[in-house]
C-alpha cells in the first residue's frame, strides 16, 4: 500500500502478506488475525460515525477530532481515500519503564510540603495512573476506615470500569476469592501499583513510613489492555485512557495529575506523531498536568547518529543470534539523497538509491540476505512532518534473525543538512547483544516523553546525588525543547507491592510519580486551597522548573540529561 495519509509502518505492513507480518512482532501489532481487522489511530474532520456506518468500521472517538478505528484489513485503503481522514497511523507497543533494581538503601519518602498555614497532601486533586493496575487491596490505597481511594478503575484487559462502591464491596468481602470475584482486576506485574505508591500511597501498611507525595489525593486507575505475560500495550490503549481520565475529571470539576511510566522507540522523536500531537492537546482539556519518564534508554545502544558532510557514515549494529524481530529506523531530511547500502553478516548486500531508478518514495523494497527476509519501505514526507524515514523490517525465514554484526553504509550524493538517526526498538524488545556497536547517548528519550505538552522526567540516584547513566536524555529531534524538563530519584526506590508490602524499584517509571505527586500539591495549593487557580498544566512544568534542586557535576542548566535539575527528596 501506498498512502500519503499513513504513516511508513502501516503502509508496509499492509504491503506484505500476513505470514511475514506474523513473524514480525512490530509490523503485526495492531492486527488481530481472527478477525483480520486491524487497530489504527486516526485524525480526522466531519462526521466519523457517519463514515463507519457507510464502511463498517468501528470507532472510538477522542478528543479534538482523534480516534481508535478498528477495520477490515481490506477496507483501508478505501478509508484512507475519505476526505474526513487526514492521516492515519499503526498502534506500537509501549513497555515499562523499569530497569531490574540492585540493592540497596530504604528510601522513606516524606515530601508532603508547608505552604504557610496549608500543608500540602494532595486533598481534592485526583492522580491518575495509567499503567499495569493496581492491587486495590494494598493498605496504601484504602482510608483509615478500610474504605478505598480509588474513585474508579478502568480495566481494559476485561473492557470493565469499576466504581468506588463496587471496590469496596470488594474490599468488605471476607476472603480474596470472594474479593475478586467482585472486582477481579489484579496487578500481576506490580508495575503500576509501585507506580502509585510512590505518587499517591499514604503509607498505611507501613506506619507512614513510606508514604508516597500526594497521599491524600484521590486516584483513577487505567490497567492497559495487554499488558500481562508476553504481550504488551499498545499506544491506542494509551490514547483511549487518557481520554477517559481527562473527560472523568473534567466532568467531575477536579484537577488531575496523570502519570505515564512507559514508552517506546517508533518514531522521528520530533513530536509530529498522531500520539504526540493528540497528547499536546488533550493537556490542554480541563484542568490537568501529563507526566512522563523519559525512558532507560539512555545507556541501552538503541540510538545512532552523525552527518554525511563531511563524507560517508557506517552505522555497525550487532544482532543477538536469538533475536525473532527486529526493526530499524533511518531518519533523514528529505532535501538529502543518500546512497544506502544495508550488508548482512555474511556479505550480502542490498543498494538503496533514490533517483537513480533503485527505489523512490513510496515504494515498498524486499531483499533476503544470510537467510533473513527484509523488507524496506522508503518513506516520504508526511502532511506532519518534513523528515523522511526509511523504515528495515528483519523477518528470519529460519526461526531467528542472522546474528552477528550488520552494517549501515550511508554514502552522501547531494547534502543539505547531511544528518540522520537510526533507531531501534526500545530494549525491552530486544535480546541482550542487539544493538549499535557505537550508540549515542543523546536524544534516547522515548515516545511519548518527547511531546511538548508533558511534563518529562529522567531520573537521579539520591543515595549518591548522581545522575542515573540510564535515563533518557537529550533534546526532542529538530527542537530546543528544555528535554527532560526535570529529574527525580530513579534508583532503589522504596514503594508498594501487590499483596500489601513493599519492594525496591530503580528506572525512570518510578522517577516520574514523584513529580505527578509533586504536581497535584501544586494544583492543590493553587486551586483547592484558592491561591492560583490556573496552576496547571504548562505553569506547573514551569515552576517545577524554576524551583528544581541542582546536582553535582553539571555546571549549565537546562541540559540534554537532567533539564533544569530535579526534585530533591529528604529521607
Amino acid at each position: 500500500m501506498e498512502s500519503g495519509k499513513a504513516d511508513n509502518s502501516l503502509n508496509l505492513a499492509v504491503s506484505l502478506p500476513e505470514a511475514q507480518r506474523q513473524a514480525s512482532n512490530s509490523l503485526n501489532t495492531g492486527y488481530d488475525a481472527a478477525t483480520k481487522r486491524w487497530e489504527l489511530i486516526v485524525k480526522y474532520n466531519g462526521d466519523l460515525n457517519g463514515l463507519a456506518g457507510r464502511l463498517g468500521f468501528e470507532a472510538v472517538l477522542l478528543i479534538n477530532y482523534y480516534a481508535v478505528v478498528t477495520i477490515a484489513q481490506d477496507k483501508i485503503e478505501e478509508l484512507l481515500s475519505q476526505p474526513e481522514i487526514e492521516f492515519a497511523e499503526k498502534p506500537n507497543r509501549l513497555f515499562f519503564e523499569l530497569e531490574d533494581a540492585v540493592a540497596a538503601s530504604c528510601l522513606p519518602v516524606r515530601t508532603a510540603g508547608n505552604f504557610g498555614s496549608v500543608t500540602l497532601s494532595g486533598r481534592g486533586i485526583v492522580v491518575g495512573i495509567v499503567d499495569s493496575g493496581i492491587d486495590y487491596a494494598h493498605p496504601d490505597f484504602r482510608n483509615s476506615d478500610g474504605t478505598t481511594r480509588i474513585e474508579l478503575y478502568w480495566d481494559q484487559t476485561a473492557a470493565k470500569i469499576y466504581t468506588r462502591e463496587e471496590i469496596d464491596r470488594a474490599l468488605k468481602a471476607g476472603s480474596i476469592p470472594e474479593r475478586l470475584s467482585i472486582v477481579p482486576a489484579t496487578d500481576i506485574s506490580g508495575h503500576g501499583t509501585a507506580v502509585a505508591g510512590i505518587a499517591a500511597g499514604n503509607g498505611a501498611a507501613s506506619g507512614g513510613r513510606y508514604r508516597g507525595v500526594a497521599y491524600e489525593s484521590d486516584l483513577m486507575v487505567v490497567k492497559l489492555g495487554n499488558s500481562v505475560g508476553n504481550s504488551f500495550p499498545r499506544t491506542t490503549n494509551l490514547m483511549t485512557a487518557l481520554d477517559f481520565l481527562v473527560r472523568e475529571a473534567a466532568d467531575r470539576r477536579v484537577p488531575i495529575a496523570i502519570n505515564l511510566s512507559f514508552g517506546n522507540n517508533y518514531g522521528a522523536h520530533d513530536g509530529t506523531s498522531l500520539l504526540e500531537q493528540y497528547i499536546n492537546e488533550i493537556s490542554n482539556f480541563g484542568r490537568n498536568c501529563i507526566i512522563a519518564g523519559t525512558g532507560n534508554e539512555g545507556a541501552a545502544r538503541g540510538h545512532a547518529s552523525g552527518n554525511l558532510s563531511g563524507g560517508a557514515g557506517v552505522a555497525e549494529f550487532a544482532v543477538d543470534p536469538g533475536e525473532r524481530s527486529l526493526t530499524l529506523q533511518l531518519w533523514k531530511n528529505f532535501t538529502d539523497e543518500f546512497l544506502i547500502e544495508l550488508i548482512a553478516p555474511n556479505g550480502e548486500r542490498e543498494t538503496l538509491r533514490e533517483g537513480s531508478g533503485s527505489v523512490r518514495p513510496g515504494q515498498v523494497r524486499q531483499a533476503l540476505l544470510d537467510r533473513t527476509q527484509v523488507a524496506i519501505y522508503y518513506g516520504e514526507p508526511k502532511p506532519y512532518s518534513v523528515n523522511q524515514e526509511i523504515y528495515f523490517a528483519f523477518i528470519p525465514t529460519a526461526g531467528t534473525i542472522a546474528g552477528g554484526t550488520w552494517r549501515l553504509v550511508l554514502t552522501p550524493i547531494r547534502i543539505v543538512s547531511g544528518e540522520y538517526r537510526l533507531w531501534l526498538p526500545g530494549s525491552g524488545a530486544l535480546a541482550r547483544e542487539t544493538g549499535f556497536l557505537r550508540g549515542t547517548p543523546e536524544t534516547t528519550l522515548t515516545i511519548p516523553s518527547t511531546a511538548a505538552g508533558v511534563i518529562s522526567v529522567g531520573a537521579y540516584d539520591s543515595g549518591t546525588g548522581s545522575y542515573a547513566y540510564f535515563s533518557g536524555r537529550g533534546f526532542a529531534v529538530g527542537t530546543r525543547q528544555e528535554k527532560p524538563d526535570l529529574v527525580a530519584p530513579g534508583v532503589d526506590i522504596l514503594t508498594a507491592a501487590p499483596g500489601g508490602g513493599y519492594s525496591l524499584k530503580t528506572g525512570t517509571s518510578m522517577a516520574a510519580p514523584f513529580v505527578t505527586g509533586a504536581a497535584a500539591l501544586m494544583m492543590q495549593w493553587g486551586i483547592v486551597e484558592g491561591n492560583d487557580a490556573y496552576l496547571y498544566g504548562e505553569k506547573v512544568k514551569a515552576f517545577l522548573r524554576r524551583g528544581a534542586g541542582r546536582l553535582a557535576g553539571f555546571r549549565e542548566y537546562p541540559n540534554s540529561q537532567v533539564g533544569d535539575c530535579g526534585i530533591i527528596v529528604s529521607s
